[in-house]
């Protein structure tokens, strides 16, 4: 009996790739990257690994010869330490999302802070401008980063004062609590946190009088595809950018690095938009 297609093409030579996280189910990174694969004929499959020890699952990277893996939450911070070299990028944005394996020397860097950047300036410029940022946490880091390298005033708003001051200031800006902030003066919002994520859709980061017209809204949460931050920004007279925005690009900085290609980037993107529509209808 011949075998479907799909598995037909998985060989011993195939590359193995894969995204390691708790919880990492709900990811759309396997759909993303093999449909990224399937189109530029890349002999490489790409699956999700349920991981809650990182240094098992390096040494796994390593037994097994796995030649790239993303990194997500928890673990983009413990992975560091396991790892043979790390991008300057990274070291300075203190997390770690992606793997390269060198013929066995494993070199971690950080597609999240380009991958936003990339996002954002399709929208806006950054160099002068007053960016806030809503969160302290991986995802804050490499943003704030960004910003800084481009050029923009930062402003870290974040519940717990002790890790928001102290990711201002190593990035260079200020820091307010939530309580206090207003936006008043900012040009740029990114929203860094899980709020509004599916199944609390109904909440947002911000109260919606600090979304001012003219203002750019950026949300790094995808799903739901348009979170009530980013409806109510809108709906103010804000410039928009979706979760996806990112989610896309960092991913296809990762593709490239891993083989050397420039990645299909609006196919990864309606992949991942297809997904997101298919399964709002199915709830």
């Amino acid at each position: 009996m011949p075998l479907p297609s799909d598995l037909a093409r998985i060989t011993a030579h195939t590359r193995l790739f894969g995204v390691m996280g708790d919880p990492v189910t709900h990811s759309l990174s396997p759909l993303m990257h093999n449909a990224a694969f399937a189109q530029m004929g890349i002999d490489g499959v790409y699956v999700a690994f349920p991981v809650t020890d990182p240094a098992d699952a390096v040494a796994g990277v390593r037994a097994l010869n796995i030649s790239g893996c993303s990194v997500t939450i928890p673990h983009k911070i413990a992975v560091m330490e396991l790892l043979d070299e790390l991008e300057p990028s990274a070291r300075q944005i203190g997390a770690v999302n992606t793997i390269v394996n060198d013929n066995g020397r494993l070199i971690g860097f950080n597609s999240d802070s380009p991958g936003a950047m990339a996002a954002l300036l399709e929208k806006t410029p950054v160099t002068g401008k007053h960016a806030a940022v809503i969160g302290a946490g991986g995802a804050a880091r490499a943003v704030a980063y960004g910003i800084r390298q481009h050029g923009g005033r930062l402003t870290i708003v974040n519940r717990s004062r002790d890790k928001g001051r102290r990711l201002a200031d190593e990035m260079g800006g200020t820091f307010i609590g939530p309580k206090e902030f207003t936006a008043l003066g900012v040009d740029i919002l990114v929203n860094t946190t899980s709020v509004g994520m599916t199944p609390e859709a109904d909440r947002m980061p911000v109260t919606g009088d600090c979304l001012r017209q003219g203002m750019t809204v950026m949300d790094i949460v995808y799903n739901p595809l348009e979170t009530l931050l980013l409806r109510t920004a809108r709906e103010a007279g804000c410039q928009v950018v979706d979760g996806v925005a990112m989610f896309v690009h960092q991913g296809a900085i990762q593709f490239e690095r891993w083989t050397g290609l420039r990645p299909p980037v609006q196919l990864m993107r309606e992949t991942v938009v297809d997904a997101l529509r298919a399964a709002s209808v199915n709830q």
